[in-house]
């Protein structure tokens, strides 16, 4: 299993990569990860194979990273030389790292389950005979438009516009692989149409929840005026920036209440709307927080809420759920799918629908246990990680018959 960036802190791909080869182990398969840094957190029994990349963006400028070494691989020179002009080449030397690696073990494995390289690397695995499978969590076409679209200068948007030039590649790669797993029905749509891929070719294996780690908590207390968040405060894909004019708003009414957001904040546009709006000493942000400590949040947790203005999935929608608290989420992406009646439902990057749900939800306890409920029923009935491994196994039988015949 491919994937060049792995650790669970780094989103909802890490995540997906330890809970995924977990439970393939728990069907009895012997799983093999590769990776570069941040490498994954993995459990007992799953394989890891390090294949490090430069790991540049650990240096504050890029000119500190540059050795006369770099001239001795040409993988790390263009590695080097893509990142110093602002571009982001991980995924395709990740790729042809992979590459050069599998020519002396690509015989060891059944089948290769990429999660989201789509790098040129894996057509060269495949033409060595082993069958190549991909998850698709969503197209970044998507984080690409938006990421654009809130950029706030034309030099801005000419360096965002640099960064996602890897997509050219993963576009090509994917309209290449056969079967392709999506994580949703609406992966599946924007997949179709953004990449062109034919939709005969998708399978979709809803991800499962961990809903052993994110689970109601009966000995803590529920606050009362108490809202939680997960959001990376200046990816304006995750909507952050919508709740905390909604939170702005809301203070007006509920002066004690609280928000809590689980994730960094660092200088930048959602810096400067809590200074703006004088706020920045009320929201509280934390970081590196275990699951086990995330579900003790969500267990204090009066409501919890999904701001996104897209999402592939949704993984802190469904963790939420899973742990019994009330979830106010919007339509962005696949979250309508996750949440299905377990959640209320508000329009994305509108902070007065937020506002509008948030008050009716805070004046109703009988709502807020019904739809505690409600979110850890849903989870434990559809999004199982057994249940998905078990459908991605039958997809592996499907490559593999598509490889030899």
């Amino acid at each position: 299993m491919p994937s060049y960036r792995s650790h669970p802190y780094t989103g909802g791909q890490g995540i997906y990569m330890r809970l995924v080869t977990k439970a393939m182990i728990g069907l009895g398969h012997s799983v093999e990860v590769l990776s570069g840094q941040p490498y994954p957190i993995l459990d007992e029994g799953v394989g890891l194979t390090k294949l490090p990349s430069l790991d540049l963006y650990s240096y504050e400028k890029p000119l500190d990273s540059f050795n006369f070494n770099l001239f001795k691989d040409w993988i790390n020179l263009y590695e080097w030389f893509s990142h110093l002009t602002g571009g982001f080449s991980e995924p395709y030397t990740f790729g042809e790292r992979m590459a050069r690696w599998g020519k002396n073990n690509y015989s060891n494995y059944d089948v290769v389950h990429d999660n989201q390289t789509l790098a040129w690397g894996l057509l060269k695995l495949k033409n060595m005979g082993l069958p190549v499978v991909g998850t698709i969590h969503h197209p970044i076409t998507m984080d690409k438009r938006i990421d654009i679209q809130h950029a706030k200068s034309i030099s801005l948007k000419i360096l965002k516009w640099r960064w996602y030039s890897f997509l050219n590649m993963q576009i090509k790669v994917a309209r290449k692989l056969d079967p392709i797993i999506v994580v949703s029905e609406n992966t599946r749509k924007d997949l179709v149409k953004d990449f062109k891929i034919d939709p005969k070719k998708t399978r979709k294996v809803l991800h499962g929840i961990d809903h052993e780690t994110f689970k109601p908590i009966k000995n803590i207390a529920r606050e009362k005026n108490s809202l939680i968040t997960t959001a990376s405060a200046d990816v304006p894909l995750k909507g952050l920036i919508y709740l905390i004019r909604a939170y702005d708003t809301l203070l007006k009414e509920f002066p004690d209440l609280n928000l809590t957001v689980i994730g960094r904040l660092r200088e930048g546009p959602t810096s400067e709307e809590l200074e703006k709006r004088g706020i920045k000493e009320k929201v509280k942000f934390v970081t590196d927080l275990s699951g086990e400590e995330i579900a003790e949040l969500y267990a204090r947790s009066t409501i919890a809420v999904s701001p996104s203005v897209y999402e592939g999935f949704g993984f802190p929608a469904g963790e939420a759920m899973s742990c019994g608290i009330p979830l106010v989420a919007t339509n962005g992406g696949s979250l309508p799918e996750v949440v299905g009646d377990a959640g209320i439902i508000v329009q994305h990057s509108n902070p007065g629908s937020l506002v509008n749900a948030l008050k009716d939800l805070l004046n109703s306890p009988e709502k807020q246990k019904e739809l505690s409920y409600k979110g850890r029923k849903r989870v434990l009935e559809r999004f199982t990680w057994k249940r998905a491994a078990k459908e991605l196994v039958e997809v592996y039988k499907e490559a593999i018959i598509n490889a030899n015949g």
